[in-house]
C-alpha cells in the first residue's frame, strides 16, 4: 500500500490536509482533512438580545462578514415578521456585490492564479508578473470600497441593521464610487481577459450535483428563500425552513468538518454552482462572459470554479455600476430602519456568500433572546463534494507520479475557496425536532 499526503494544504484560509491510500493503481481510501478547531460563536450567542446576534455572528468570518451580518439580520427579520424596504434591499444587494468582488479577485488572483501560471505564490508571481497581481488588487480595493461606501466599512459593516441601514450613504460618496467602478469595468474586462487565456489543467471530470438560492427578478445573492438543487436535468426546490434536507450534517472521523448530501450525494454550491442553477435568468451580458470565459454550463470540472468567479466578478461590476447610476439619478429615501418588535418565534434565511450557500436560523423567545442558533457555511456544504471530486482524480490520475497527483489535489481544493476554519461549528436542534 501506498500513501499520498498533503500535510498542510496551502493558498486557503484554515489548516487542512489531504490522504490517499493507494494498493497499487486500486484506491482504498481518499479523505480531505479539516483539522480547525470547533467554532463557539453560535453558544456565546445564546442568551443574547435579537439587536446583538448579527454582531457577534458576523465574527464568524472576516472575509464573507457582510453576508454573515446580512443573513442574520435576515434571519432576525423573518423571525419578528419584519418586512424591509425595497431601497433596502437594493443597498444590502449592492454591500453583497462588494463582498463578492473583493472575495473573487483574493481567490483568482492570489490563491489560484499561481497555479496555472507554473509560480509556488503570489509573492513569486507578483515579481515576473506584477501586472496581473496589480490588477486582482485593485479589483479587491473596489470590492472593499463598495462595502465601506453601504456598510460604513471594509470589514464587519456596521451601517446595516435591523429593519434597515443607520445611515445612508452620502451622494458624494456614490460620485467617488462610480468614479472608481469606471476603472473596475475596464479591469473587469480584463480579468475576464486573462482566465480565457488560461490553459487548460485535466485534473478530474465527473459529474457533479449542484445548488444555490433561487429568487425571482435579476441575478444575485441578497434575496430567495428558496434553494434549488441540480443533478443531471433533475431539479428540486427546497424552502428556507427545509434547510436541513439538504445540510443534513454527519460526523467523520477523519475531519472536524462534517459532510452533508442530498440522497448520499454531495453537492457543490459557489459561483460555478450559482451559474449552473439560475442558467435560465442569466441576462445577455453574463451570458456573454460565460462564453468568452470558454465555460460550458453545467459543467464536469472543479477547476471552471475559478472561471465562473470571475464572470461574476465583471457582471458584479458592472451591476454595482447600474446600481449607483440609479441611486444618483432618484436619489436615496432618507427612511429609517423599520421598528422591529421582538416576538417568541423562529427565523430562517439564506444568502449566497461567495463561497456559496450561507444559512442563518434562530429561534427566540418571548422577550427576543436567542435560544438556538444555527450557521452552515458554504465551506461546510462544500466539505464532502470537495473530497468526492478528490476520489475522482485519484481514481483517474492513479497510475500517474505522486507529486503530479498532490498537485492536482490542491488545485481542486483551492478551486472550491474554502474556509476552513468556517466549515466546523456547533449544531443546535432545528426548533420542533
Amino acid at each position: 500500500m501506498s500513501v499520498i499526503r498533503v500535510e498542510h494544504l496551502a493558498r486557503v484560509e484554515g489548516h487542512g490536509g489531504i490522504r490517499v491510500e493507494l494498493d497499487g493503481y486500486s484506491v482504498r481510501r481518499v479523505e480531505f482533512e479539516i483539522f480547525e478547531g470547533i467554532r463557539l460563536l453560535e453558544s456565546l450567542a445564546c442568551g443574547r438580545s435579537f439587536r446583538d446576534v448579527s454582531p457577534i455572528l458576523s465574527r464568524v468570518c472576516a472575509i464573507c462578514s457582510a453576508a454573515h451580518a446580512l443573513t442574520s439580520l435576515k434571519a432576525t427579520e423573518a423571525a419578528f415578521g419584519v418586512q424591509v424596504s425595497p431601497q433596502t434591499a437594493l443597498l444590502r444587494e449592492l454591500l453583497m456585490r462588494g463582498e463578492n468582488i473583493e472575495s473573487h479577485a483574493l481567490h483568482f488572483f492570489c490563491l489560484a492564479l499561481p497555479d496555472y501560471l507554473g509560480y509556488p505564490s503570489v509573492i513569486a508571481l507578483a515579481a515576473d508578473r506584477p501586472r496581473e497581481v496589480q490588477l486582482g488588487l485593485r479589483l479587491k480595493k473596489l470590492g472593499n470600497l463598495i462595502q465601506e461606501t453601504v456598510g460604513g466599512r471594509a470589514v464587519h459593516p456596521v451601517n446595516a441593521v435591523l429593519g434597515g441601514f443607520a445611515r445612508l450613504p452620502a451622494a458624494e460618496q456614490l460620485i467617488a464610487l462610480r468614479r472608481a467602478l469606471e476603472q473596475g469595468m475596464r479591469d473587469a474586462e480584463s480579468a475576464v481577459d486573462l482566465a480565457a487565456s488560461l490553459p487548460e489543467v485535466p485534473v478530474c471530470r465527473a459529474e457533479t450535483a449542484y445548488a444555490g438560492v433561487c429568487a425571482a427578478g435579476e441575478y444575485g445573492y441578497y434575496l430567495g428563500e428558496q434553494v434549488m438543487w441540480v443533478h443531471n436535468g433533475r431539479r428540486l426546490r427546497f424552502a428556507a425552513g427545509e434547510y436541513r434536507r439538504l445540510t443534513n450534517e454527519r460526523p467523520v472521523p477523519h475531519s472536524h468538518a462534517r459532510h452533508s448530501g442530498l440522497d448520499g450525494r454531495p453537492f457543490m454550491v459557489g459561483a460555478l454552482a450559482r451559474l449552473t442553477v439560475r442558467q435560465d435568468r442569466l441576462n445577455p451580458g453574463t451570458a456573454d462572459l460565460i462564453r468568452r470565459v470558454g465555460l460550458s454550463l453545467p459543467s464536469n470540472d472543479p477547476l471552471d470554479n475559478n472561471k465562473a468567479q470571475i464572470v461574476e466578478l465583471a457582471a458584479d461590476v458592472e451591476f454595482a455600476a447600474r446600481l449607483v447610476d440609479r441611486f444618483l439619478e432618484e436619489g436615496l429615501a432618507d427612511e429609517a430602519p423599520v421598528p422591529v418588535h421582538p416576538r417568541a418565534g423562529d427565523g430562517t434565511a439564506m444568502t449566497e456568500a461567495p463561497r456559496g450557500l450561507l444559512v442563518h436560523s434562530y429561534v427566540y423567545d418571548e422577550q427576543g433572546r436567542l435560544l438556538r442558533g444555527d450557521v452552515v457555511t458554504p465551506t461546510a456544504i462544500n466539505a464532502a463534494s470537495i473530497e468526492d471530486r478528490f476520489r475522482a482524480a485519484v481514481t483517474q490520475s492513479a497510475a500517474g507520479a505522486a507529486d503530479e497527483l498532490k498537485h492536482k489535489l490542491e488545485m481542486i481544493a483551492r478551486a472550491y475557496d474554502p474556509c476552513l476554519s468556517c466549515s466546523v461549528h456547533l449544531i443546535h436542534k432545528p426548533h420542533g425536532r
